[in-house]
């Protein structure tokens, strides 16, 4: 039995310190998603570690430089063609560079006093609780009755 599967492997950062969180708000996003805040993040790509494409995918986003990266868990789901889409999840509080926008979308420090009512998609809230917490360490969805339900994994 061929136990393969077809994988898409990103990544995704929180990038704090002890007010503020850094989000970007994707071109494109609100039209796909409720919301259009995320954390900095992208694709892995061919022969590329792990811990490089996130380094390389907050500079390219953020023009910030990310070192003492910490791994806190995952986004897992199943999309309809059957590819696995996984986003691993990392922060870290340790960055230099000026803080610039991409043509991924505008970069800007959300104080975290903020965040409940700010226009995050719909899953950041769930991945809070990964990054700050050690309750879970898993969000993992997948189609059910047509539409795509998620839990918080622990």
């Amino acid at each position: 039995m061929d136990r393969s599967s077809r994988i898409e492997l990103t990544n995704m950062c929180l990038i704090y310190d002890d007010e503020r969180v850094l989000v970007q708000e994707k071109r494109g996003l609100k039209e796909q998603y409720r919301g259009g805040l995320v954390f900095p993040g992208g694709h892995i790509e061919p022969d590329e570690s792990l811990l490089a494409s996130v380094i390389r995918e907050v500079k390219e986003e953020t023009g910030l430089t990310v070192r003492d990266l910490q791994p806190c868990g995952f986004k897992d789901w199943i999309k309809e063609d059957g590819t696995r889409y996984i986003v691993l999840l990392y922060k870290t509080n340790k960055f230099e560079g000026e803080l610039k926008s991409s043509e991924e979308g505008r970069v800007f420090w959300l104080d975290r006093r903020e965040i409940d009512s700010a226009d995050l998609i719909w899953n950041m809230r769930e991945l809070l609780q990964i990054f700050e917490t050690d309750r879970f360490s898993e969000f993992f969805f997948k189609i059910q009755n047509g539409t795509y339900e998620g839990k918080l994994l622990g």
